[in-house]
C-alpha cells in the first residue's frame, strides 16, 4: 500500500474488530456492546444471504442462556421447542433418552440457526452498533503488533479500521485464520466418506423428539425447526450430488431407515431445500495468535451428528467474551493464553463426541458383518446401561465450561 492510498483512506477506530456476521459474530458483538466494548463487525455477504444459509438448530442450555444474556433470546424463549430427550433407533429397534434424567436436569433447545441469527440481527440494529455488509478485499494488517488494523472496501470506497484486538469468526474459508503464519498454524483433519443428504418441509415432524436411526442401509435423522416444519437427513455417498436425488426417492428411503411405525405416519410434502453436506473434522489449535483469536468455524469444524458445531462457537465466544470484559475491565492481558487452553480443551471433547457418534449411527462401506454386529453390540450396551445413557446425555447437553481463572 502506497503513503498516497493510505492517506485516501477513512479511518476508523473501535476495540474489537469482529470478521464475520454469522451468529458467533453477532453474538460475540451484542454481548461486547451490552458490556460497553465498542466494536465493528465486517461482513463480506449481504445480511440476506446470511439470513439464507440454512443450518442446525439444536442449542444446549448454556447456549440458549449466552443468548438470554446478549438479550436476543425473547422469541426463543417463546418459539423454541424444549427437548428433555432424544431417541435412537437400530435397525427399527427404538428406544428414548431422558436427557434431564441422565444430565442432572439439564435438556435442549429447537430453534433454527436462521432464527439465532435473525435475532441476534435484530437486537444490534435496535443497539445502534456497527455491522458493515458486502464489505470487500478484507485484510489485516500487523496482527502481531501492538497496533493491528484491518482494511477493506465498501462501496468501492477504501476504508480503515484500527483496533486493539480482531475475532475471527469468518468461518473455515474465511480471511482471519488465513492472516496467521503457516508456519504458526498447528491443524488436524478428519474427512469422512459420506455425506448427509437433507430436506426441509412444511410438514409435521414425524416425531416429538429428534431421532438417530442407524441402519444397514445407511444413517437417517428426523428433526424439525417447527410444530409445522421438519428437516430430515440421510447418509449418503461422498461421491453423491444433489441430481441424482429427487423428492419421491428421498422420502421413499427414509421410510426404509426409520422405524416402521414411524414410516407408517411420516407426512411427506415439497422440499422448501434440498442439499448435500460432506462430513468431515477440522481443528485449527492456533485459536490464538498476536491479536487474533480465532472462533467457530474458523477454528473448528465437526460432524453435525453430535449437534456440536453452533455450540462450540457459542462456547467459544463466552470465554472471547468474559476475556475482552476482563482485559477492558480489569487489565488482565495476562488472561490471554487461557482462551486456547480453555478452548482447546473443550472443543477436542466436542470432537471426540460428533466423532463417536459417527462412527456408533454410521454405515462405511469397508465394515465388514463382523464390524455391523460390534456396532450393534455398542448400541445395545449404551442404550441399556445407566452409565452409557448417562455418557451420551452429559455430553448432547453440553459439558461445562472452564473459568478463566
Amino acid at each position: 500500500m502506497t503513503k498516497a492510498q493510505a492517506n485516501s483512506q477513512a479511518t476508523i477506530k473501535t476495540q474489537v474488530a469482529i470478521i464475520g456476521a454469522g451468529p458467533s459474530g453477532l453474538l460475540l458483538g451484542q454481548l461486547l456492546t451490552k458490556a460497553g466494548i465498542d466494536n465493528i463487525i465486517l461482513e463480506r455477504k449481504s445480511g440476506d444471504y446470511v439470513l439464507s444459509r440454512i443450518r442446525a438448530g439444536v442449542l444446549e442450555q448454556g447456549t440458549a442462556d449466552l443468548i438470554r444474556e446478549a438479550g436476543a433470546g425473547v422469541r426463543m424463549d417463546k418459539e423454541g421447542i424444549i427437548h428433555k430427550g432424544t431417541d435412537f433407533s437400530f435397525q427399527g429397534e427404538h428406544h428414548h433418552l431422558d436427557l434431564e434424567k441422565y444430565s442432572g436436569g439439564k435438556h435442549v433447545i429447537v430453534y433454527g440457526q436462521t432464527e439465532v441469527t435473525r435475532d441476534l440481527m435484530d437486537e444490534r440494529k435496535k443497539s445502534g452498533a456497527s455491522t458493515i455488509y458486502e464489505a470487500d478485499h478484507v485484510k489485516l494488517h500487523d496482527v502481531d503488533s501492538e497496533s493491528p488494523y484491518v482494511t477493506y472496501h465498501h462501496n468501492d470506497e477504501p476504508f480503515r479500521i484500527n483496533c486493539d484486538y480482531i475475532a475471527g469468526c469468518d468461518g473455515f474459508h474465511g480471511v482471519t485464520r488465513k492472516s496467521i503464519p503457516q508456519d504458526k498454524l498447528v491443524e488436524y483433519e478428519k474427512v469422512y466418506p459420506f455425506g448427509w443428504l437433507g430436506l426441509m418441509s412444511d410438514t409435521p415432524p414425524v416425531h416429538d423428539e429428534l431421532v438417530y436411526c442407524a441402519h444397514e442401509r445407511g444413517f437417517a435423522l428426523c428433526s424439525m425447526r417447527s410444530e409445522t416444519r421438519s428437516r430430515y437427513y440421510l447418509q449418503v455417498p461422498d461421491t453423491d450430488t444433489i441430481d441424482n436425488w429427487n423428492e419421491e426417492k428421498f422420502w421413499d428411503e427414509l421410510k426404509r431407515r426409520i422405524p416402521p411405525e414411524m414410516a407408517e405416519r411420516l407426512v411427506t410434502g415439497p422440499a422448501l431445500e434440498m442439499s448435500i453436506a460432506p462430513l468431515r473434522s477440522y481443528v485449527c489449535e492456533t485459536m490464538q495468535y498476536g491479536k487474533i483469536f480465532l472462533l467457530g468455524d474458523a477454528a473448528h469444524i465437526v460432524p453435525p451428528t453430535g449437534a456440536k458445531g453452533l455450540n462450540l462457537a457459542a462456547s467459544d465466544v463466552e470465554t472471547a467474551f468474559r476475556l475482552f470484559v476482563k482485559i477492558y475491565n480489569e487489565g488482565r492481558t495476562d488472561l490471554i493464553p487461557r482462551y486456547q487452553e480453555i478452548c482447546l480443551a473443550r472443543v477436542w471433547k466436542a470432537v471426540r463426541f460428533s466423532w463417536w457418534m459417527t462412527m456408533f449411527l454410521h454405515r462405511f462401506e469397508s465394515a465388514g458383518r463382523f464390524d455391523f454386529r460390534v456396532q450393534q453390540a455398542e448400541f445395545d450396551y449404551f442404550i441399556h446401561s445407566e452409565a452409557g445413557n448417562t455418557t451420551i446425555a452429559e455430553n448432547y447437553v453440553g459439558l461445562p465450561l472452564e473459568e478463566l481463572e
